[in-house]
């Protein structure tokens, strides 16, 4: 029995043995070889993906419905992101990275393409029928049931013709819907796009967790295809964005652009949120850091059009994130560019301010607006605006007069 033990030993060791040589043999073919080979490093059976230099894009498809593309790429971590392999969301399964200087250096020198997604929609020539260097370029996150909200924008404060002496341009950033009802919204789209021309769409899922690549599509739109634009405002479709405040008051068009500027309401010292059951949830394998540099709310932020460009290019060696404010934060820490506080704190609101035209007379942005309400209030607000804030003087005039009659009384009683 002793022997026949023995015998058992050895040949476990052999197996063993080989199993060792055998799994060393994979290690230098997937680790070494491959990448001599094509020149690819390799990690987990897939293609690790430097900056944007190599990149293809996976196509899948489900249940006979419009296909999109698919980032199927190891990540390889940078800094304090660490790797995941879960997907966050469809349409968002994987992410762009780099780990050297090299890498980020090939991403900021090579030549800018539309990213891993084609254009399903595109206005490249936008810029070059104005007769006018655009002072401002709107990005408006919307989707294709957002119709009436879209309409109300072209009405209101998106109005291309507002600026008649200035070049102010707008597009509405959408993505592409799945199943049935997906395809006749893509068809309704596509009729509004022939009669407006103002809608930019990517061949990715749209929802809200890949809301960050529909601002890099913007970012990357401005920067390919408007690249002279003096500023970008990143806004929402449920939003009232005062533009002509924006314009004259804050950017002012009389002088000279700035460059590396960005401004909104800014969120400094934020904590990721590691409640599972909220909307703006982080998982630490995700983002194990404690707090997230200072971002600006998503709700509304305005910078400099040379940021387009640059922020972009950061984002090929930095790992994608759901949550878009925090990402451009991120990719604005890594240009070592700080967000600047606007003059006034009440200037971008990521919450819904009551109305009144004085108020809304002297503020950015308001958050939470219905089509109908925004040309309401839109339109209150141009025909009250020269005297928005006279009935308040007089109400505060007359409530001041009222104290001091009052303490006057006081005084004569004593």
């Amino acid at each position: 029995m002793q022997w026949k033990r023995r015998h058992c030993c050895t040949h476990m060791a052999k197996l063993f043995y080989l199993l060792s040589l055998l799994g060393f043999l994979v290690f230098l073919v997937h680790q070494v070889w491959l990448p001599k080979l094509s020149g690819i490093p390799w990690r987990r059976g897939y293609p690790v993906v430097y900056g944007g230099m190599v990149l293809q894009t996976a196509r899948s498809k489900g249940n006979g419905s419009a296909t999109h593309s698919a980032w199927r790429f190891v990540i390889v971590p940078k800094g304090t992101l660490t790797t995941s392999d879960n997907s966050v969301d469809a349409g968002f399964e994987g992410n762009l990275t780099g780990n050297s200087s090299q890498s980020q250096m090939g991403a900021l020198n090579a030549t800018l393409t539309h990213g891993p997604f084609p254009y399903v929609i595109n206005e490249p020539d936008k810029c070059q029928q104005s007769k006018l260097a655009p002072f401002l370029v709107l990005l408006i996150a919307t989707e294709a049931r957002q119709v009436e909200a879209r309409n109300a924008i072209r009405q209101t404060w998106g109005n291309e013709s507002v600026f008649p002496s200035l070049g102010f341009i707008r597009l509405f950033l959408l993505g592409k819907k799945d199943g049935e009802l997906g395809l006749l919204q893509q068809k309704m789209l596509e009729a509004e796009s022939r009669r407006h021309r103002d809608i930019i769409q990517q061949d990715f899922l749209d929802s809200y967790k890949n809301l960050t690549i529909k601002t890099l599509m913007g970012m990357n739109w401005v920067a390919t295809h408007c690249p002279t634009a003096s500023y970008v405002m990143k806004t929402d479709s449920d939003m009232f964005v005062n533009t002509e405040y924006l314009v004259y008051k804050l950017l002012r068009p009389d002088l000279k652009p700035k460059k590396n500027y960005f401004t909104g309401n800014n969120m400094r010292g934020f904590a990721p949120n590691r409640n599972k059951n909220s909307k703006w949830y982080m998982p630490p394998e995700l983002y194990p850091g404690e707090k997230y540099p200072t971002f600006c709310s998503g709700t509304g932020y305005v910078f400099s059009g040379d940021l387009a460009e640059k922020i972009y290019r950061t984002s090929l060696s930095v790992r994608l994130l759901h949550l878009e404010d925090v990402y451009v934060g991120i990719c604005l820490a890594e240009l070592q560019i700080e967000p600047t506080p606007p003059p006034n704190g009440f200037l971008f609101n990521h919450w819904r301010v009551s109305y009144s035209s004085c108020k809304y007379s002297h503020l950015i942005t308001s958050h939470g607006f219905h089509p109908n309400e925004l040309l309401k209030y839109w339109h209150h607000l141009q025909s009250n605006k020269h005297n928005a804030c006279i009935g308040t003087l007089k109400e505060r005039t007359s409530r001041a007069h009222s104290r001091l009659r009052g303490k006057q009384a006081h005084l004569l009683k004593q």
